[in-house]
């Protein structure tokens, strides 16, 4: 099901997860030759991301929204 991303925030490796409006996280890692996204390195480049319609696996399986730790840094919108 697609998804708008509505913010952001980064894991324990410190690779960049979005947050999207169904409430579940994904990663947008760039990590090419593999995953090419290099908007993910830039905060204007994440920024200008936000709203962008992402597929989640996770709506498809029907389960519950994604937490962030209690001792984790609260999200950012960029």
């Amino acid at each position: 099901m697609e998804q708008a991303i509505v913010g952001y925030h980064r894991d324990e490796e410190g690779h960049w997860v979005a947050e999207l409006r169904c409430g579940h996280f994904q990663h947008v890692r760039h990590q090419p030759p593999f995953i090419n996204r290099p908007w993910v390195t830039t905060a204007a480049g994440r920024q200008a991301m936000l709203g962008m319609m992402l597929n989640c696996k996770k709506c498809d399986r029907g389960e519950p929204a994604d937490r962030l730790a209690p001792d984790h840094p609260s999200s950012e919108e960029a």
